[in-house]
């Protein structure tokens, strides 16, 4: 729902610099500008001057810029004021806007939602922003702008209006059925609902690829005391994170560390050694290892290769202990005590690799393993760094056309050919923020910071 009034709030970080913005969007920004400025500023126009308050004492003087409706970011009018950036002077400048009652306080987000409600940008768009603000690595920033700037937006647009084409189409044979028109054959139905697929498919593919640019792999490092699973944590990090010693049970709580695997944010676990143990503090840190093993998206199961020859035993049993639904890397560590070379084995229908902290080749094999499991392609160019309600909706699409395909084909039926169309289209608008609850777009602008 579009809001009439005129809405003000800081856009810079809190703290002192060199400048500090103040943005105003809404109605009223020229009055306010007449206040503040003593006059109206040209549109698209960079004017040096003074700030003033309501009784012309001068506050500041910087740059005011003035966008005017409707070719300005949230397509209401704008005036942003770059001022010195000292607490004091921010504040002091936003008091006197407020108490001209012209303007108010800004919610988080409240200026890229406006710009969405104007139709300025769509709701991917939007989502990109604070993605690309929260990017954490070279590539996730990349893939945040490339969504900014209506890539992903494009392609979500080119199959909608390809799908809207079909759906016409289809709906034509049905509300003209008796009239002499030239009706789209069934081979080429299915052609098209072929096509379809594909590309959702492509597009799922370089999605799925921001989705792990934005939230990463959770690893845990898992397996029997002195394994070699804190050494592990130390060599995939660059730096001793972890103590190691050759007293078992040395690591007792969990270690967290992050480190960036071709720009995928990689959240790793050290847990304590799993054994029966009658120490209490050692047991207190078995439970943790437990309780962290739940919330992983893969599982490095490390076995001391020397130490362990009956180790089929060993990965039995903390595998027992392991959610089916998680991914599990053998880790046979320790292989240069028996002067074997690293290589990807199977074990138990498991991925397993030969392997030793010691070796750098051991290391790059795990990395490169690691990003192959998690479905990261790093030959697609311009990935979307997407978020699980685009997967979520893609897949949806995804999902009815391969299900209405089977069923065309089973019984050309061109009544429900036409149902699962249109719910595929209602998927794809839900992605643009076409047709979407009030709920969810509260929650995603909820993400953002006052004044963006």
């Amino acid at each position: 729902m579009l809001q009439n009034d005129t809405i003000v709030a800081i856009a810079t970080a809190p703290g002192r610099g060199g400048i500090g913005i103040i943005r105003i969007s809404g109605n009223n920004v020229l009055s306010i500008s007449k206040i503040l400025l003593k006059f109206y500023p040209k549109n698209r126009y960079a004017h040096f001057c003074k700030f003033y308050d309501q009784k012309n004492n001068i506050i500041d003087e910087g740059i005011a810029l003035y966008f005017s409706k409707p070719n300005s970011f949230t397509g209401e009018h704008i005036l942003e004021l770059h001022a010195h950036s000292n607490p004091i002077i921010l504040d002091k400048l936003i008091a006197i806007i407020i108490n001209t009652k012209l303007a108010r306080i800004a919610n988080p987000g409240e200026f890229t939602e406006r710009a969405f409600l104007n139709n300025k940008i769509d709701l991917t768009q939007a989502e990109a922003i604070i993605d690309l603000i929260n990017a954490n690595s070279e590539q996730a920033t990349k893939s945040a702008l490339y969504s900014m700037q209506g890539e992903f937006s494009k392609k979500i647009n080119i199959l909608l209006q390809n799908l809207i084409n079909l759906r016409m189409h289809v709906e034509s044979s049905i509300d003209f059925s008796e009239e002499d028109i030239d009706f789209i054959e069934n081979p080429k139905i299915i052609e098209k609902l072929d096509f379809f697929i594909q590309k959702i498919e492509e597009i799922l593919s370089q999605s799925k690829t921001g989705i792990l640019l934005k939230e990463g792999l959770y690893l845990s490092i898992i397996g029997k005391p002195n394994a070699g699973k804190s050494s592990l944590l130390n060599a995939l990090s660059g730096r001793e994170s972890s103590i190691v010693t050759k007293i078992e049970g040395t690591t007792r709580d969990i270690i967290r560390e992050n480190i960036l695997i071709k720009g995928i944010p990689i959240h790793i676990v050290d847990t304590a050694g799993i054994r029966d143990s009658n120490n209490l503090i050692e047991k207190k840190g078995i439970q943790k290892a437990l309780i962290e093993i739940k919330k992983s998206n893969h599982i490095l199961l490390v076995i001391d290769i020397q130490k362990e020859r009956n180790h089929q035993k060993s990965i039995d049993e903390i595998c027992s202990l392991i959610p089916h639904n998680i991914p599990i890397t053998i880790i046979l560590n320790k292989c240069d005590l028996l002067n074997l070379k690293p290589k990807f084995i199977k074990i138990r229908n498991k991925e397993g690799l030969i392997f030793s902290t010691k070796k750098n080749v051991s290391l790059e094999m795990l990395r490169k393993h690691l990003l192959k499991t998690v479905g990261y392609n790093q030959t697609v160019e311009g990935n979307f760094l997407a978020r699980r309600r685009h997967i979520l909706a893609l897949e949806n699409v995804k999902n009815k056309l391969l299900k209405s395909k089977k069923k065309f084909l089973y019984n050309p039926s061109i009544d429900l050919l036409a149902e699962d169309l249109r719910k595929s289209q209602d998927y794809f608008n839900e992605i643009l923020g076409k047709f979407t609850s009030d709920d969810l777009l509260k929650k995603i602008f909820s993400e953002f910071c006052i004044g963006k």
